[in-house]
């Protein structure tokens, strides 16, 4: 039989284990993991002398905002800024133009993307409490990755778009829904068994301590902190902790910020309920004290906070309390990050950026390469239900691999970068560790920085496999 593909003399890294061994792909599936030598001639053979071999990694958190303002940035660029920053799949947040709060949107936007796609993808639908309701089943069919729901956060009447500046009164605008309908949303997502996932910050109390702040002149990023306090999202945590008990819905914090939330999520974890939480590389490697230098281009909600909320975020990171990094990748443009703290929007780049950095920790010796692949790729598939088809190096399984060379240096450069739009706090970090080789079902879409792949070759994820389970 001749190979489409062999990685020969790699640092194999899965489950845990490192091996020197070399991968054979066939039809886009890992057909052999071996350290010895098979005989068979292969169409395209990569040398990973030097080099770590490793499942795809894998971004839970993608906005691309396509359709809705994609002169900020769209599928297309996303998808080949992943390929760029080693990705293989990406799962896209609903909260589009229109969001994928039903059945037909769905595969709307499953049609959409798919032409655009370098990597694979999966698709999350959003909560919207009363409003879609009665589609949380629907779109469960369909096959979203999970459920997100924006706490606190208002709707256009229209549109369904998030409010992020919300003030009582507003016309044309849906309040933020009440705890009533939080509890109902989790008891009909609890009957699918996918993720509940919450943007979790506080609304009344933000809306208070900004308008505070607001009030008495506060301009600084420690006002802007003020506004947002760790309080806001440990009282959402909390909230969700518990309805989670009730519900039995599995719970999931997203982009966690501050110590008192991981510390809220590793009790319950302890006393057994299905409560997960995720972070993301600006809450790992930034903090207050880097606004002076770096400036808006790092203003995220939740805020970046103290490094007494970094600290706690990496020891909940190696403990396993954090079951996974993501980029909460929200572009927007130059000048949209370019005025008053308070008027700006929320969010910057992170696809492309966020494995180099987390390679770098490993060079770093703050986390182990196997470490890595287990916070970048085994632990998003078993948590969102595509183990091992996805995150794993398993004969049959989709040969998603992505190869990175430990000892190379580069800079993060926002010229460089593969998004539409090119805001990132990251600009001039040095790094050492960077995906040179990125492949999805064993086609090279990656190499040496340069990008191979096809657009519209990536393909929908959906979470019909069971761990242990392989679907050839």
């Amino acid at each position: 039989m001749k190979w489409d593909l062999k990685i020969i003399n790699g640092n194999v890294v899965d489950h845990g284990q490192v091996k020197r061994a070399d991968i054979f792909v066939k039809d886009g599936k890992v057909g052999a993991v071996t350290d010895g030598k098979l005989e068979e001639d292969a169409v395209t053979v990569l040398d990973a002398a030097g080099k770590y071999v490793m499942p795809g990694l894998i971004d839970t958190h993608v906005h691309s905002r396509d359709p809705g303002p994609t002169y900020k940035e769209d599928f297309a660029h996303s998808t080949r800024a992943a390929a760029a920053g080693g990705i293989t799949s990406v799962f896209e947040m609903p909260n589009t133009t229109p969001p994928v709060n039903n059945a037909e949107n769905f595969e709307l936007q499953k049609q959409n993307l798919q032409q655009k796609a370098y990597v694979d993808f999966g698709l999350w639908g959003i909560c919207l409490g009363p409003l879609n309701l009665d589609q949380i089943g629907a779109l469960n069919e369909k096959g979203v990755i999970g459920f997100k729901f924006f706490w606190g956060y208002a709707v256009h009447k229209e549109t369904y778009q998030l409010m992020y500046n919300y003030k009582p009164g507003m016309e044309n605008v849906i309040p933020p829904f009440n705890d009533g309908d939080v509890y109902e949303m989790m008891e009909e997502v609890s009957k699918t068994g996918k993720l509940f996932a919450v943007h979790a910050e506080n609304n009344d109390l933000i809306q208070k301590l900004t308008t505070r702040v607001e009030n008495e002149g506060g301009r600084t990023y420690e006002d802007l902190i003020a506004g947002r306090p760790n309080l806001a999202e440990l009282l959402t945590v909390n909230s969700g902790i518990e309805m989670a008990k009730a519900t039995g819905v599995r719970f999931h914090v997203l982009h966690v910020s501050s110590a008192e939330a991981v510390e809220s999520v590793r009790k319950a974890q302890a006393d057994g309920y299905p409560v997960t939480v995720e972070t993301c590389p600006h809450y790992l490697f930034l903090s207050k004290e880097d606004y002076q230098e770096i400036g808006p281009k790092m203003k995220v909600y939740p805020p970046v906070k103290y490094e007494k909320d970094q600290h706690a975020i990496w020891e909940a990171m190696v403990d396993g309390t954090i079951s996974h990094v993501c980029s909460d990748h929200a572009p927007h443009t130059e000048e949209e990050k370019d005025g008053d703290l308070w008027s700006i929007p929320a969010g910057m780049c992170g696809v492309e950026s966020m494995a180099p950095l987390m390679l770098n920790a490993v060079n770093e010796d703050r986390i182990s390469i196997s470490d890595f692949v287990r916070l970048m790729a085994e632990e998003p598939a078993r948590l969102f239900g595509i183990y091992p088809q996805k995150g794993s190096l398993q004969v049959g399984t989709d040969a998603d691999i992505t190869i990175v060379d430990m000892d190379q240096e580069m800079v993060i450069k926002r010229e460089e970068l593969h998004s539409k739009s090119k805001v990132t706090a990251f600009d001039g970090f040095a790094v050492k560790g960077v995906p040179t080789e990125t492949i999805v079902r064993g086609k090279i879409i990656m190499q040496d920085g340069k990008i191979t792949g096809e657009q519209g070759s990536g393909e929908l994820v959906k979470p019909e496999a069971e761990e242990g389970q392989v679907q050839l």
